[in-house]
C-alpha cells in the first residue's frame, strides 16, 4: 500500500510544537547552567579537594555514569514522594538535568584540572593565593579551556536525553510531537518534524556553547595581557 505523506495538520499544531521546544529550551538552560557549574564542584573535590569530599562525589559520580537517566527522573518523580520531597513534572526534570549533567560534566572537567601543569599550582602558591583563590583564578579556566568541546558535546547529549522527560508528562518537544501523532494519526510526519527540530536545537547549542567559550577564553586572554 503506498503511503501519502500529508503535513497539512501542522497549520493547527505547530504551536503545540513551538511550546515543546521552548519547553526543551528551558530546560537544557537551567539543566546546563546548573549541571556544570555542580560538575565544577565535584571535579575541584575530587582532583584537589580533601578526601572527605572526594568519596562521596566518586559515589555520585560513579552512580548517575551507570545508571540510565529515565531511571533517575523516575526516581525523583516517583521515589522521592515517598521520603515527603515532593515537586512538579518540570522542577523533577530539571532536576534529574542537573543531577545528571552534574555527574558528567565532572570527570570531563577533572580530566582538564589533572592535565594542568603543576606550576600553575605553584605560581598560585607564590602570589599568596589559598587553594581555592588558586583554582578559581589560575587553574580553572585553563582546564574548561581544554575541554570546552567535550563539555558542549556532553549538554547536547544530555539535551537530546532529555527527551524522556515527556514519560513523567513534561510537555516538551517530544510530549508535542506524541500529542499531533495522537489527534492526526500521522506518526512519521510527526516524528520526522520533531526530527528536524531537535536536530536544529542541536546544531544551535553547540554553536552557541562554542561561540560562548571563544568569548570567555579570548576576554580572559586580553584581560592577562
Amino acid at each position: 500500500m503506498q503511503y501519502h505523506f500529508d503535513f497539512t495538520w501542522l497549520a493547527t499544531y505547530w504551536p503545540v510544537f513551538v511550546d515543546g521546544a521552548w519547553m526543551t529550551v528551558r530546560l537544557i538552560f537551567v539543566g546546563g547552567v546548573l549541571g556544570i557549574t555542580l560538575g565544577i564542584y565535584c571535579a575541584w573535590a575530587r582532583a584537589l579537594g580533601p578526601k572527605i569530599l572526594g568519596y562521596p562525589v566518586a559515589v555520585y559520580v560513579e552512580l548517575i555514569r551507570n545508571t540510565p537517566f529515565l531511571i533517575q527522573l523516575f526516581f525523583i518523580f516517583f521515589g522521592l514522594p515517598s521520603l515527603g520531597l515532593r515537586m512538579n513534572e518540570v522542577e523533577a526534570a530539571m532536576l534529574a538535568m542537573v543531577i545528571n549533567l552534574g555527574a558528567y560534566s565532572a570527570e570531563i572537567i577533572r580530566a582538564g584540572i589533572q592535565a594542568t601543569p603543576k606550576g600553575q599550582f605553584e605560581a598560585g602558591s607564590s602570589l599568596a593565593m589559598t587553594p581555592v583563590q588558586t583554582f578559581r583564578h589560575i587553574v580553572l579556566v585553563p582546564a574548561l579551556q581544554k575541554i570546552w568541546p567535550a563539555l558542549a558535546s556532553q549538554v547536547v547529549i544530555v539535551m537530546l536525553g532529555s527527551s524522556v522527560v515527556s514519560q513523567i508528562a513534561v510537555e516538551d518537544l517530544t510530549y508535542a510531537a506524541n500529542f499531533a501523532q495522537s489527534r492526526t494519526f500521522r506518526a512519521f510526519e510527526a516524528y520526522f518534524v520533531s526530527t528536524l527540530i531537535y536536530l536544529a536545537l542541536a546544531i544551535l547549542l553547540r554553536f552557541a556553547l562554542m561561540w560562548l567559550g571563544t568569548l570567555i577564553f579570548s576576554t580572559r586572554r586580553r584581560a592577562a595581557r
